[in-house]
């Protein structure tokens, strides 16, 4: 995909947490209601529950998963782990030893309605809102590319 148009810093931004989500975004992108829960609750050890609640609220806070779902931010950990009642946050690093978080992303994926960017339908949902966009705003492409996560989590399905 060309990215001639997005600076350095976006491109340096895309799809990882480049600081610490502020309350507001911990309360929009990390809290679990009663589904959630009950979906978390069926992990068996407290570092999958935690582990697979932080890939729940990555996925909603940036769109995609991370190839080490361990590397966020303290303060996600910590707000997560309060709300399912983990004490030790440490038990995280355990996560990522076996590739449980693989399954976890999958099932994350068909639960919520996730789909992988090269889907057709995906692609002409975000083409569609793009042309939209760009035809009724005087928007810069870089503008439009920063835009895009809140589009595409809109369309799911």
């Amino acid at each position: 995909m060309p990215v001639e148009f997005l600076t350095e810093d976006q491109q340096r931004r895309y799809g990882c947490y480049t600081e610490e989500p502020s309350p507001l975004q911990l309360a929009r992108y990390f809290h679990f209601d009663d589904r959630d829960q009950q979906l978390i609750a069926q992990r068996q050890t407290a570092h999958t529950r935690l582990g697979f609640a932080v890939q729940l609220g990555t996925v909603r806070f940036l769109g995609t998963f991370l190839p080490d779902p361990t590397e966020v931010p303290a303060s996600v950990v910590t707000y997560v782990a309060t709300q399912l009642g983990i004490r030790d946050t440490t038990c995280l690093t355990q996560y990522h030893i076996r590739d449980t978080h693989w399954d976890h992303a999958t099932q994350i994926r068909r639960v919520y309605g996730y789909h992988e960017f090269h889907e057709p339908r995906e692609v002409f949902h975000l083409v569609r809102w793009l042309y939209t966009r760009a035809w009724l705003s005087a928007e810069r492409p870089s503008v439009l590319f920063d835009l895009v996560p809140c589009a595409v989590n809109t369309q799911r399905v």
